[in-house]
C-alpha cells in the first residue's frame, strides 16, 4: 500500500485554521536556538521561585504537546483522535521524584490511569516512568552492579545494598506489581520509558521481571529500548529469546532516544565512553534492524513503534508486507508524540494501520522536564522541526487557496 506522508489535507484535518497558525508560531520560535537555550535555562528556575509564567507555558508549548491537566481534560482530545481511528497512549507526565510519599502518591494515580483508560474507548496504553515510582541514586546503584545475565532474569545484587535500600528495592517492586496487576486485569498495556543509561539496567530489571510474571499469554508490560545505543540491538535479541525459552511474551517499544545531549555530557565530564552511537546513520542502521527483528514472526514480539522518523515508519510497512502481515496486525502499533508527525499518524491511521498518539498530562509544573525535553529536541534536530514547520505551513497555504478559489 503506497502511503503518502506529505498529505497534509490528511495530516491536520482535525486542526482548525487558528491552531495551525500558533503552531506555526511555535516551532518558528523553536528553531532560534539561543531562544531555546534561554527557555530552558530559566523555565525551571521561574516555577521554583514562584514567577507568574504559567499561562505563558500553557498557552505555548503545554497546548502544543500536552493532553491537559487533568484526566478528563485527555478526554476531549481522545474523542477528537478517535475520529481518525487514532488510539492514545496515557502519560502521567510525574517523573525525578524523590520521597517515598510521592512516589506512593503517584502509584495511586498511576492506577487511576489505568481504570480510567479500560473505561474509555480508544486508550489501549499507559506510560509508565520508573523514576515517577522510585529514588533515582537507588536505580544507579543497581545499575552499576548489573550485566545481561541479571537483567534478562530479573534478579539483582542484593549484596550491593544496605538492609534499608533492600526494604526500598522492595516497595519499588511492590508499586510497580500494584500497577501491572491492574493493568492486567483491565487489559490495558503498560509501556515501561527508558530512561538515562545510568540507571537503565536497573528499569530493563524490573522490566523483565514484571514481564515473566504478567505477559503470559497476552502483552500487559512493556519495556522500551533507546536505539541510540550501541548495545540496544543485541538487548533486543537477548530479551526475545529469553521470553521464548522461558514461556511469556516479549513486547517493546523501539525508540531512537531523547537524551542525547546529557549521555554526551556526562561521559564527557566524567571521562568514560558514551553508550550513544556516533552518528545518525549508526542510529538508524540499529532501529531499522531492530524493526526487521521485531516485526518477524518467529521472534513474536509485541511491538510499538515510536518514531518520527519518516523513513522508518515506511520501513515497518514494507516490512509488514515482507513478512505477509496485515496492516492491522494487532502485535503492531505505530506511535507518535501529541504534537508531533501528525502528517505521520494520520496518514498511516488513515491507511488502515494501528497507530496511536503518545499523551502526556498533568499540572504543569509537573510536566516541565518533558516540554523542556520537546524543546530541546525540535531546537537541536533542524532536520525534524523544520519539517514539522514547512508541512504547516503547506497546509496553511493549501486552505487559503481552496478559500479563495470556493469563498469558503
Amino acid at each position: 500500500m503506497n502511503i503518502s506522508f506529505d498529505d497534509t489535507a490528511t495530516a491536520f484535518h482535525y486542526k482548525s485554521g487558528k491552531e495551525l497558525k500558533r503552531a506555526r508560531i511555535l516551532f518558528e520560535l523553536m528553531s532560534i536556538k539561543w531562544l531555546v537555550k534561554l527557555i530552558l535555562r530559566i523555565t525551571p528556575i521561574a516555577f521554583k521561585m514562584g514567577l507568574p509564567i504559567k499561562w505563558l507555558i500553557k498557552r505555548t508549548l503545554f497546548n502544543q504537546f500536552v493532553g491537559g491537566e487533568t484526566l478528563e481534560e485527555t478526554s476531549q482530545i481522545a474523542a477528537r483522535m478517535g475520529k481518525f481511528n487514532v488510539k492514545i497512549i496515557l502519560d502521567y507526565g510525574v517523573e525525578g521524584k524523590e520521597s517515598e510519599d510521592n512516589f506512593d502518591k503517584a502509584t495511586a494515580e498511576f492506577i487511576n490511569v489505568v481504570i480510567y483508560a479500560a473505561s474509555q474507548p480508544g486508550i489501549p496504553f499507559i506510560s509508565l516512568k520508573i523514576t515517577g515510582i522510585a529514588r533515582s541514586g537507588l536505580l544507579e546503584k543497581i545499575a552499576g552492579a548489573s550485566n545481561d545475565k541479571t537483567i534478562m532474569h530479573g534478579g539483582i545484587s542484593l549484596d550491593i545494598l544496605t538492609p534499608d535500600e533492600r526494604k526500598e528495592w522492595g516497595r519499588v517492586q511492590n508499586r510497580i506489581r500494584r500497577i501491572a496487576g491492574v493493568a492486567s486485569l483491565n487489559n490495558i498495556g503498560m509501556l515501561v520509558d527508558a530512561e538515562e543509561s545510568w540507571i537503565q539496567a536497573a528499569i530493563d530489571k524490573i522490566a523483565s521481571q514484571m514481564m515473566k510474571e504478567f505477559n503470559i499469554g497476552k502483552a500487559v508490560i512493556y519495556n522500551t529500548a533507546q536505539l541510540y545505543r550501541k548495545d540496544r540491538l543485541q538487548f533486543i535479541k537477548d530479551c526475545s529469546n529469553h521470553a521464548l525459552q522461558n514461556g511469556f511474551m516479549c513486547a517493546m517499544k523501539l525508540v531512537r532516544g531523547a537524551y542525547m545531549e546529557k549521555e554526551r555530557r556526562r561521559a564527557d565530564e566524567l571521562d568514560y565512553k558514551c553508550p550513544v552511537n556516533e552518528s545518525k546513520h549508526q542510529t538508524d542502521d540499529d532501529y531499522n534492524a531492530a524493526l526487521e527483528f521485531c516485526i518477524n514472526p518467529a521472534n513474536q514480539i509485541h511491538l510499538i513503534i515510536g518514531t518520527h522518523n519518516e523513513y522508518s515508519n515506511l520501513f515497518a510497512t514494507k516490512m509488514l508486507e515482507k513478512f505477509g502481515l496485515s496492516a492491522n496486525n494487532a502485535r503492531i502499533h505505530f506511535s507518535q508524540l501529541f504534537g508531533m508527525s501528525d502528517n505521520i499518524t494520520f496518514n498511516l491511521a488513515k491507511a488502515g494501520y494501528f497507530v496511536s498518539k503518545y499523551l502526556p498530562f498533568g499540572p504543569i509544573g509537573e510536566v516541565i522536564p518533558y516540554l523542556m525535553r520537546r524543546a530541546e529536541e525540535n531546537s537541536s534536530v533542524n532536520e525534524h522541526s523544520g519539517r514539522e514547520l514547512s508541512l504547516i505551513k503547506k497546509e496553511l497555504e493549501r486552505r487559503s487557496v481552496k478559500f479563495l478559489k470556493f469563498g469558503l
